[in-house]
């Protein structure tokens, strides 16, 4: 592993820990040149699987690109960065699980709102407007209403 420090080609690795039951594991290392710490992450890459979009176009998984819209959705949320780790892995999981080459997107937001409902409301909804593309207040205000119905209020 490169150091970022100095770009010595070669460090030592100082610690191993497994990370969300052996999905990933993190690394602690050291350059034996510059003897500065880093830390590195290694996960199973996910099998390659294409995304068939609504417009019918098809383009890669990208598990970047989806949590850039789940973090969209719960900035200034109280949803720590680990819990938004999970919901990458958990959408990853079950994509793995239906097995196929290609995904629709419709499929991939499906699975991304389910776990962002249980997380949190206020991000499910602006989730939601995006990925529904809410026409106008009468939508979002169904999809509300709909949040409501089916989970009671939660006491503050």
């Amino acid at each position: 592993m490169r150091c970022p420090f100095c770009q010595h080609p070669d460090s030592d690795v100082i610690d191993t820990r497994k990370l969300n039951g052996g999905e990933s594991i993190r690394r602690r290392r050291k350059c034996p040149a510059c003897s500065k710490r880093f830390t590195t992450y290694e996960r199973v890459e996910s099998v390659s699987m294409t995304v068939v979009k609504k417009n019918g176009e098809r383009e890669p998984y990208d598990r970047e690109k989806m949590m850039r819209g789940v973090r969209t959705a719960c900035y200034r949320r109280p949803v720590s960065a680990q819990q938004l780790e999970h919901v990458a892995n958990d959408v990853e999981a079950a994509l793995m699980a239906l097995d196929e080459q290609e995904v629709p997107s419709s499929t991939i937001g499906d699975i991304v709102m389910a776990h962002l409902r249980e997380i949190d409301d206020v991000a499910y909804i602006r989730f939601a407007s995006v990925y529904r593309s809410f026409a106008d207040i009468g939508k979002l205000r169904e999809a509300v209403d709909e949040l409501l119905e089916q989970e009671p209020l939660k006491p503050n």
